[in-house]
């Protein structure tokens, strides 16, 4: 039997951390929140490991006792969000929350109306294809297909991307809500690499650049040696939903991609936007 094991054992009947019965109802709420907040802080760790974890390294990593972080995870397995491994008594996350963040992503409209484009993108391709939105004013991935390249480029779903570097954040500024860009510009703008804009004048020229033509790329903004040419996508209303995109090496997608490349991504734009009822020029 492991250390991890024998600590599962002793957890079962221990009471280090059960609420005193004459704690005061001030102190029982300082209680259950440090719980709630410890909970959701395991569930996020679980959730951006590659592997499955131990308890003493979850334990150690979130500053709980093994008693606590114990009793959370048993309560996490019970109710379907984690999952321990028989054999090694590792945790990982659990289906039955892989099945809430695809519930949730469905209530956003246009991944519904993006999935077989972003299939279909990558299929004609080869490149990863992606879709964003702004999220609460946040750029954010919504879906994600992977390309068919020796080597996987992308992000998860759920991860946000600068507005300032990237070519998504450049289509949503040129595109989105007005003000956006001022907004943005309130702060420094950070330097992911050598070739990341920083200067707000030039940012203002780049932004204008791509709502004249239609698309933008951002070679080697966020990460060097990494494209991405990405187009607007609308609403109903003409307005902007968010944007899609493919993304692979610079070697391939040029800082001026061919007009093949680009007009597989603003066609496919363009049939997104159709999906979400949209039937008229750009507003």
């Amino acid at each position: 039997m492991n250390t991890d094991q024998r600590s599962d054992q002793r957890n079962k009947s221990d009471g280090q951390d059960a609420p005193r019965s004459d704690a005061a109802g001030g102190a029982n709420d300082v209680e259950a929140l440090a719980s709630v907040t410890a909970v959701l802080q395991m569930i996020e760790l679980l959730a951006a490991s590659s592997r499955p974890l131990a308890l003493t390294a979850i334990a150690r990593t979130l500053g709980l006792s093994k008693a606590r972080a114990w009793r959370n995870l048993h309560s996490l397995v019970v109710h379907g969000y984690a999952r321990q491994d028989s054999e090694t008594d590792r945790y990982e996350i659990g289906s039955k929350l892989m099945m809430l963040g695809e519930s949730v992503r469905e209530r956003f409209g246009i991944v519904g109306a993006a999935r077989l484009e972003l299939a279909a993108l990558r299929d004609a391709t080869g490149h990863a294809a992606s879709l964003s939105a702004l999220v609460g004013g946040v750029l954010t991935v919504l879906d994600m297909v992977q390309g068919r390249t020796i080597i996987e480029f992308g992000v998860r779903p759920g991860s946000h991307l600068p507005l300032h570097c990237s070519a998504h954040g450049h289509v949503a500024l040129a595109f989105g809500p007005p003000g956006l860009i001022d907004t943005l510009l309130g702060a420094p703008l950070e330097a992911w690499t050598a070739h990341t804009i920083i200067d707000p004048a030039q940012l203002r020229r780049r932004v204008a650049m791509v709502r004249r033509q239609g698309w933008a790329t951002a070679d080697g903004q966020v990460l060097i040696g990494v494209n991405t040419l990405a187009a607007p996508v609308r609403d109903h209303r003409g307005e902007f939903a968010g944007a899609v995109a493919v993304v692979g090496a610079s070697q391939f997608i040029h800082s001026r991609p061919s007009e093949s490349l680009i007009t597989q991504v603003t066609d496919a734009a363009v049939r997104i936007s159709r999906r979400l009822g949209w039937g008229g020029a750009p507003t």
